[in-house]
């Protein structure tokens, strides 16, 4: 999401109950209109974008204990009117790449206690698990001043697609959106957040709704916009994010740094996606049964920059630990 740059975003209310689509990975792009709910599942072999029938960005994927592949996207709705009206977020799962479900509406800005009158506003999200709990963590305003009065939320569940319910919100941050929490080998978990160019990061207490220690910026970092996101393989850390790309129409590129610390120093690395045909991207990075993905946001089905769709592409490392770049597939042509 571009705080310095506000265009219209939207989002809505329409509910998918499940969704069966495969991801596969084949060339080719065709337009594409959302699917209607009463036909959610009358082709099952779609391609990107994965969910159809509403529009979805910000795609936040994790693997759970129950071993489903969860991703928690922010929710764009149409017709598009603004990021002011960004609500409702949703979750889908799966267990093979191949069936999705979405699981329904887990939160919504009417029923965040300390946020802004006017409600809205429930930007790109994440989600950790730690010791039975689901912490779901969500960017809002608590005041009509929305630039200036963001606070990152926590929602909390022992479901990890239901039954959340909003908590408080992390204190002694400052304004800024873009929550990602990773949660290391050791059970310590880390929290970052960013935005307008400045990424920082510290670790949470036990309770994971409190910072232990000092926020500090993330260092090493070139043209850092937004979207921070944390994995780890074969024991180094990957922050990958979000730049501040805009050429010849063509917008956020997704880059990447390194470190043996998740807290850094890091050491830039790269990009890894190139600008998808949307305004904005931001994505995740996770392994799911041996393969890892990349998921990321476009505007195929659309057209229109505010108006995105969830993607998901195979995601390979060279043999340095480096990342290859993502080749983004489309809609499979009948």
């Amino acid at each position: 999401m571009n705080i310095g740059n506000l265009l219209k975003i939207s989002t809505g209310k329409s509910k998918l109950t499940s969704l069966s689509i495969a991801l596969a990975m084949g060339l080719g792009v065709m337009a594409a209109a959302p699917v209607s709910a009463q036909n959610k599942t009358a082709d099952t072999t779609l391609g990107n974008p994965i969910v159809r029938d509403i529009f979805t960005a910000d795609p936040s994927a994790h693997v759970w204990k129950d071993g489903r592949l969860y991703v928690y996207p922010s929710h764009d709705v149409a017709p598009a009117r603004g990021c002011d009206l960004m609500d409702q977020y949703h979750v889908y799962s799966t267990d093979d790449m191949v069936h999705w479900k979405d699981h329904g509406e887990i939160l919504r800005a009417s029923q965040v206690e300390w946020g802004r009158p006017e409600g809205g506003f429930m930007w790109a999200p994440d989600c950790a698990y730690k010791n039975g709990t689901y912490y779901f963590y969500f960017p809002h305003p608590s005041g009509t001043q929305w630039n200036s009065t963001w606070k990152i939320g926590v929602a909390t569940s022992k479901k990890p697609a239901s039954g959340f319910k909003s908590q408080s919100y992390i204190k002694g941050l400052e304004s800024m959106i873009d929550p990602c929490v990773f949660v290391d080998d050791d059970g310590k978990a880390y929290f970052y957040y960013g935005g307008g160019g400045t990424c920082k990061g510290g670790r949470l207490k036990d309770n994971m709704v409190e910072i232990d220690g000092e926020i500090q910026k993330m260092e090493g970092l070139e043209d850092f916009h937004e979207a921070s996101w944390v994995h780890k393989r074969n024991g180094v850390y990957y922050l990958s994010y979000a730049d501040n790309h805009d050429v010849n129409g063509k917008h956020n590129q997704m880059r990447y740094a390194t470190s043996n610390n998740p807290l850094g120093p890091w050491k830039y690395q790269g990009i890894y996606i190139d600008p998808t045909d949307s305004y904005t991207d931001h994505g995740s990075i996770v392994q799911f049964k041996g393969q890892w993905y990349a998921f990321y946001h476009n505007s195929s089905l659309s057209g229109q920059d505010w108006l995105r769709s969830i993607c998901v592409d195979k995601l390979y490392y060279n043999a340095d630990g480096t990342i290859q770049k993502v080749i983004q597939t489309g809609a499979i042509k009948k």
